[in-house]
């Protein structure tokens, strides 16, 4: 499969897709669509949100899904201790600081 960026551009909600399918498998798919009176996009569609369905059901995926959140949330405390090992804590970033000194310089100057 290929990710092909959608003619709706990225605020489209949409992507294009291509898939290679084995020719026997096309004219299957083109004549159930047919016989279904849907349009192969259409037929296509409602095989992956079929598809979606039963792996939102798969208690393993639901497991799998928990163990990459959890990883995720322990690679994001690893940076945020990463960065405060670094910066230390600080109530202001470096351009607010610069801003308010220049602020105070200019208004005690004549």
């Amino acid at each position: 499969m290929t990710d092909v960026p959608s003619a709706n551009g990225p605020s489209g909600g949409f992507k294009t897709i291509g898939v290679k399918l084995p020719d026997e498998v096309h004219a299957q798919l083109v004549l159930i669509a047919s016989l279904d009176g849907l349009s192969l996009t259409d037929a296509i569609r409602q095989a992956i949100d079929g598809h979606l369905d039963r792996k939102r059901s798969d208690g393993a995926l639901a497991a799998r899904a928990a163990e990459a959140a959890a990883e995720i949330e322990r690679e994001a405390a690893l940076r945020r201790d990463a960065l405060q090992a670094l910066f230390g804590p600080q109530s202001s970033t470096p351009d607010e600081t610069t801003t308010s000194k220049r602020r105070t310089k200019e208004q005690t100057s004549p």
